[in-house]
């Protein structure tokens, strides 16, 4: 018999976190899911009474992150999956975006993760088990679209993060994957989902401005699907030996092949170079 699993699902109120909590209910699993706002809505999306506890969070603000996961140890006596999805994307090059449009989004993206993540270890250190899943993307791993650098290096921290927290875990039984989806059909490149710097430089209206131009046209044209992404999550929720780092969709595939082969490249023609830095051998 399958033994029923809880997830904590932030940014749940729409793309992969809602499709996410959606896929772990119908796999007959609990989910606690996490919104900044109209909970309620949420409910009545996920039609689940019994298997949905949803919870009002933002997760820069420690003390509502600390008291939602109370809140859903309290409902549901465990956790044993979490999905740091909660972020957003900010169109800007890195002169235009001002300090506060900067920090604003690392506080989201990076410390807001780092948040949930210490509010959740402790109880599956006690549990001796457990699954964080970072939500990351394809840019963080590569800068492919101007303007979007800033996002990226959110998600390469988040990759980051996972790396050097999946080394501190593993002795604890608790595995820690980075998931990088490619461009889905969410609604992340919509006007209501990114935030664009407020500053608008003439100097880059080939590259930014271009994509400025035709975000609008992306968006609803992606090749993802994100119900499939979902079914990967849940396959994934399912390994006993999941992956540290995993690309999804074709795009994000092509993408960290593209950039492994071009990373060896520029070793392979700098090592000579990079190699003459060592005291001489004895």
């Amino acid at each position: 018999m399958k033994t029923q699993k809880v997830w904590f699902i932030t940014g749940a109120s729409k793309g992969f976190g809602l499709e996410i909590a959606k896929a772990a209910l119908a796999a007959g699993d609990k989910v606690v899911a996490t919104v900044r706002s109209n909970a309620e809505q949420l409910k009545s999306a996920l039609q689940n009474e019994n298997d949905v506890l949803v919870v009002n969070l933002d997760v820069t603000k420690e003390d509502q992150v600390k008291q939602g996961v109370q809140d859903a140890i309290s409902k549901f006596g465990r956790v044993d999956l979490l999905v740091n999805n909660a972020g957003y994307g900010l169109l800007a090059s890195t002169e235009e975006a001002s300090d506060e449009e900067v920090r604003k989004q690392y506080d989201t993206n990076v410390f807001g993760l780092l948040n949930v993540t210490r509010a959740i270890l402790p109880h599956m250190r006690n549990q001796k088990s457990g699954h964080i899943i970072n939500i990351s993307s394809l840019f963080g791993y590569t800068a492919s679209i101007p303007g979007f650098g800033l996002y990226g290096s959110t998600k390469f921290a988040v990759e980051g993060i996972t790396e050097g927290l999946a080394l501190e875990v593993k002795p604890l039984g608790i595995h820690v994957t980075a998931v990088a989806p490619g461009l889905f059909r969410t609604n992340f490149a919509s006007a209501e989902s990114y935030q664009a710097s407020k500053i608008v430089l003439d100097a880059y209206k080939e590259t930014v401005g271009h994509v400025r131009s035709i975000i609008g046209h992306v968006d609803g044209n992606q090749p993802g699907d994100p119900s499939k992404l979902a079914q990967v999550i849940i396959q994934l929720a399912a390994s006993e030996n999941p992956p540290i780092h995993l690309p999804i969709g074709s795009d994000s595939v092509a993408a960290f092949r593209t950039k492994t082969e071009q990373a060896g490249k520029e070793v392979d023609e700098w090592e000579t170079v990079s190699n003459s830095t060592d005291y001489p051998k004895n």
